[in-house]
This record gives structure tokens, sequence and C-alpha cells, in this order.
């Protein structure tokens, strides 16, 4: 009981001694609530997506989703419907049938980060992109509809959609 008589540096000296009872009973619940969070605007849109991507109709479409980058000609991450974007692809398109959006508009990288319903297939060919030194696999494009402009994120680093900047951020 030497503990509750003597000042202690959280108690000021004069705190009776039942409020100091009081008070070290209630230590513990006050840290344990106040760790409680709450879910954060990223945390509820990115569980709406996953329940969207669930609910996606199956077809012969794809999901697509740009991600530009200045120094390297990769066009984005590509996912078949109701798959999740950790198992989409970043690919090269291949737009001999039908030009990308941005390139068709004139307006190269202006639809960054935007989402689009895509026509056509993968090829099954790899094509090497230099500036990051990597292969990937080619989509041949032959169609593109705009789904949305402001989709949910898809990156844990908001940094990733920066052009400027020579990363390459996976999906999450």
């Amino acid at each position: 009981m030497g503990f509750l008589t003597r000042q202690h540096p959280i108690f000021p000296a004069n705190l009776s001694r039942a409020m100091r009872k009081l008070l070290l009973c209630l230590l513990p619940i006050l840290a344990l609530t106040s760790c409680e969070t709450v879910p954060s605007q990223d945390a509820n849109a990115r569980r709406e997506m996953m329940e969207s991507i669930r609910q996606e109709p199956a077809g012969d479409y794809y999901i697509g989703r740009r991600y530009y980058k200045e120094d390297y000609k990769f066009w984005g991450w590509v996912r078949a419907p109701r798959q999740s974007w950790t198992q989409a692809k970043l690919v090269m398109l291949n737009e001999q049938q039908k030009l990308a959006p941005d390139r068709a508009a004139g307006t190269l990288g202006s639809d960054n980060n935007h989402e689009y319903r895509l026509s056509g297939q993968f090829s099954g060919d790899t094509v090497y992109e230099p500036a990051s030194n990597g292969f990937y696999p080619e989509f041949v494009l032959t169609g593109a509809e705009l789904l949305d402009d402001t989709p949910p994120p898809i990156y844990k680093s908001r940094g990733a959609l920066d052009p400027k900047i020579r990363i390459i951020a996976q999906p999450y």
C-alpha cells in the first residue's frame, strides 16, 4: 500500500487515497479505449471496392487501371473480372487495333489512375521495357470504356501515383 500513500509522478500530491485507487483502476480501461481506431476513409473505400469486385459479372472482358510513369512505357494493371488487384498484371499495350484512351486523345498520361473496362486479350508474348529493365505481358487492346476517373486506392502509398517518381508500386 506504500505505492498509494507516497507521491507518485503520475498523480498530483493533493489527491486523496481513494481517488488514487479509483484512478489506478480506470487507467487500464482508459488506455484500452484510447487504442480504438476508426476505419480510415481509404479502408472503407477498399472494403467497398473488394465487395464490388466480388459482384462483377463474369464475361469476356478485363478491368484495367492506368499506371502512368513518365520514364516507363508500360500501360498499367490489368485483371480479369472478380480477381483482386493483387492478381493483376502490369502490361505493355499492343495498340495496333485500338489506341489507348490517352493516346487517342493526344494527352499521354492524362488518365493516370483511371479505371477501364477493356476488350482484348493477352497475346502470350512478353515485351521488354528498358527503363525498368523488365519483361511484361503484352495485352492486345481492342476497346476501352471508362468506368471511373477517381477509383478507390489500390496502392499503399499515394506517392505511387506520381508520374515523376521512378517506382513500380504493386497493388494490394
